[in-house]
């Protein structure tokens, strides 16, 4: 863009646009007025780039000559392009998180803080982030933790990981022993060691971590009770 477009846009644009956008763009999920003026200018910017790239000069007012552009028309189209949901970034209609896309009506975004029903009795609150969330682990704990025990099983003896594979059935030592025609103290003196094992293996802290919450659960958890303490305080 030239010098003489640069200054044409600051003193003649640029205030007609601040003055509009407000009262005419309509603002889409996080935007507000102050984020489309600052893309407004950068989209009037571009086509006054374009305009000059096509041997045309931007000119205050308009007149009868075809290679000329007029602020008033670069103010005009800017806004056209903006309420159209066009941003200076693009002006996709697929992108879920497009400005088109959401003046289409085929997505909407919503807060994960945004409430979603609450309860009469007790008068707690649920959000989408009560919705959407569970109480799992992350993958990725529970991949590296399946790792770490395929690991350790590799390590045990024949007698051992019959004693895991009865316990994590669900039966009990005492048919264990029937099945391996063993005493049922000696089979409890396996499971002690396989306890040593799992402790030297794991770590002493292995009890503490696996009754852990996930950590992404804290906040969602904090603000759960904040919400609560803020409807308490309302009763």
């Amino acid at each position: 863009m030239s010098t003489q477009a640069g200054f044409l846009l600051q003193p003649q644009i640029v205030p007609r646009l601040a003055s509009a956008i407000p009262n005419n763009v309509h603002c889409v999920g996080a935007e507000d007025a102050q984020e489309l003026i600052q893309d407004s200018i950068a989209i009037a910017a571009k086509m006054m780039d374009g305009a000059e790239q096509a041997g045309k000069q931007v000119v205050r007012s308009a007149s009868r000559r075809s290679k000329e552009d007029s602020a008033g028309n670069i103010t005009f189209y800017t806004i056209e392009k903006l309420r159209s949901g066009r941003r200076s970034t693009g002006s996709s209609v697929v992108d879920v998180f497009g400005s088109g896309t959401q003046l289409n009506g085929t997505t909407r975004l919503n807060s994960l803080e945004e409430v979603v029903a609450s309860s009469d009795e007790g008068g707690e609150i649920f959000t989408f982030n009560d919705v959407l969330s569970r109480d799992e682990e992350d993958p990725s704990t529970r991949a590296a933790r399946k790792m770490d025990w395929e690991f350790f099983l590799a390590c045990l003896t024949d007698r051992e990981k019959a004693v895991v594979e009865y316990l994590l059935s669900g039966r009990t030592l005492s048919e264990l022993a029937r099945h391996l025609k063993l005493d049922r103290s000696t089979i409890q003196q396996f499971k002690y060691r396989l306890a040593d094992k799992i402790l030297d293996y794991m770590g002493p802290s292995i009890l503490s971590e696996i009754q852990l919450k996930p950590g992404w659960k804290n906040s969602l958890d904090a603000n759960r009770e904040r919400l609560a303490c803020r409807v308490d305080r309302r009763m």
